[in-house]
């Protein structure tokens, strides 16, 4: 497809990017909730080993 008009040429340069800006922002976002999840759960995880209490035990079995 060549286009020879210049509006028509920016706007599938916008629609162009706008779909491709799309795609990265569905691989970009899981990928920041999913590192958030694991960091949370190692600083959790590291937390509760580093105080060890009889009560952290309790809620552990749980």
């Amino acid at each position: 497809m060549v286009t020879t008009e210049l509006g028509a040429r920016a706007l599938l340069i916008a629609m162009t990017s706008a779909f491709f800006s799309g795609l990265a922002l569905d691989i970009a976002v899981p990928a920041v909730v999913m590192t958030t999840m694991a960091l949370l759960r190692w600083a959790f995880e590291t937390w509760t080993l580093a105080n060890d209490t009889p009560r952290f035990e309790e809620a552990r079995a749980l």
